[in-house]
């Protein structure tokens, strides 16, 4: 068998190269300058205070910090977790002020002054909360990750309807919404159950929704 040459060898380089070299033209500039490592970043603090299940807290943050990454990483409440980190599953849900949001989207200093309830202020185990105990009724937990996340929503969910907010699903935008299934469901689209417990999520929640009339 013929050993290739050097000569070969040398084209088959330049080829390679050449065209790694053309690929990389193509990209955009934005993509261009991701590609280079950065050689330092500017790191910049701010001081953030809220009320987090009813007790104040300051806390010295980089600007970039998530009111998720605050909560789990700097006050020790775990109870939220981290799902896609892309404000998709829903596992990370809170309530601020009154409304549900999914904290891995929203910088720990946008909330100045926000009164923030988390898992772990909505029930203990000597005392949980109606929805908590409805989940540990009809087996709505499974695996346990997203419950935290869809407990508060949930909770969020019952605040809305009583506040009279219509959903996709209201049939009639001029007269109080009614926690039906299909109000549920709707509403509680944007929390993901990898373990596919909504119907027992459903059913928890409706239970809930009946003692409430």
């Amino acid at each position: 068998m013929q050993e290739p040459r050097a000569s070969d060898i040398g084209r088959r380089d330049v080829m390679r190269t050449a065209g790694a070299c053309a690929a990389a033209a193509g990209l955009p500039p934005a993509a261009t300058a991701q590609i280079q490592p950065s050689e330092s970043e500017e790191v910049r603090m701010a001081s953030v205070s809220f009320q987090v299940n009813g007790q104040a807290h300051s806390l010295e943050l980089d600007t970039r910090t998530t009111l998720l990454d605050a909560l789990r990483d700097h006050l020790h409440l775990t109870g939220s977790k981290k799902g896609c980190d892309h404000g998709q599953c829903g596992a990370c849900t809170l309530i601020v002020d009154g409304r549900r949001i999914n904290s891995c989207l929203s910088l720990a200093v946008m909330h100045e002054g926000s009164s923030i309830t988390t898992i772990e202020g909505l029930g203990q185990p000597d005392s949980l909360h109606p929805l908590q105990a409805a989940f540990v009724q009809h087996d709505g937990y499974q695996c346990g990750y997203c419950t935290p996340g869809q407990i508060c929503s949930g909770v969020a969910v019952f605040e809305e309807v009583r506040a009279g907010i219509p959903s996709h699903v209201t049939p009639d935008l001029m007269a109080p919404a009614a926690l039906t299934a299909a109000e549920l469901r709707e509403r509680m689209s944007g929390n993901i159950c990898r373990c596919g417990a909504y119907s027992n999520i459903l059913e928890a929640m409706l239970e809930v929704a009946g003692r409430q009339g």
